[in-house]
């Protein structure tokens, strides 16, 4: 599955995410993101935007100038270039931290990536938020991090947690109520599966 690395412009982290492998990976820079992707020491093949916020149109890479006044953000538009030129594994850096609104849409960016049939998630040095549809997923146990699960849709079903402090058989989370905050992998991994709906698996550093 070939890989994408979309840098944003929200605040830059002080290093790349432990972890993170450039090699191989179809890096783009979305507007201002672009200087965040160079002060981490990576090389864009592609940047993307209005660039209302980077002041200049990059000119050592392929690039795609967008209007201001215009429906998608230069994250989506970002993300809309990276699944057509063939991205199924799109991870987005630099997209918290900021305003509020800014970070729910970038959540939301993952919705739209999982509704393409592609894999997404959100990535900083201290967080890392995937939206995940229906299925089975594994989740590395990482020393210092909280496991927290979110229901997306109004209700996730046929929910099973294990290798966790607060295991669950087959029950159900609702978006009216965050009770799936602040678990633990216990085990080298969580072994997470559901049947019905879509869900936030959130990796938090605890302070």
């Amino acid at each position: 599955m070939k890989r994408c690395i979309i840098f944003t412009g929200g605040r830059p982290e002080p290093h790349l995410p432990d972890g993170l492998e450039l090699g191989g990976a179809y890096i783009i820079a979305a507007d201002s993101g672009y200087k965040n992707c160079k002060q981490l020491g990576a090389v864009p093949n592609l940047a993307v935007g209005d660039y209302d916020s980077l002041n200049f149109v990059p000119d050592d890479c392929e690039h795609i100038t967008y209007p201001c006044e215009k429906d998608d953000t230069d994250l989506m538009a970002a993300v809309r270039e990276a699944l057509r030129r063939g991205c199924g594994d799109i991870t987005i850096l630099g997209a918290m931290g900021g305003r509020f609104d800014h970070t729910f849409a970038n959540v939301q960016v993952l919705a739209f990536i999982n509704s393409e049939g592609a894999r997404g998630r959100i990535l900083s040095c201290g967080e890392e938020i995937m939206l995940a549809g229906a299925g089975k997923y594994s989740v590395a146990r990482r020393e210092g991090y909280s496991l927290s699960l979110f229901a997306y849709t109004q209700q996730v079903r046929g929910l099973t947690l294990r290798g966790v402090k607060y295991s669950l058989e087959n029950g159900e989370i609702s978006a009216n109520f965050p009770i799936g905050i602040s678990n633990e992998i216990t085990a080298e991994r969580a072994e997470i599966s559901f049947t019905e709906g879509l869900l936030l698996i959130v990796q938090s550093r605890l302070e």
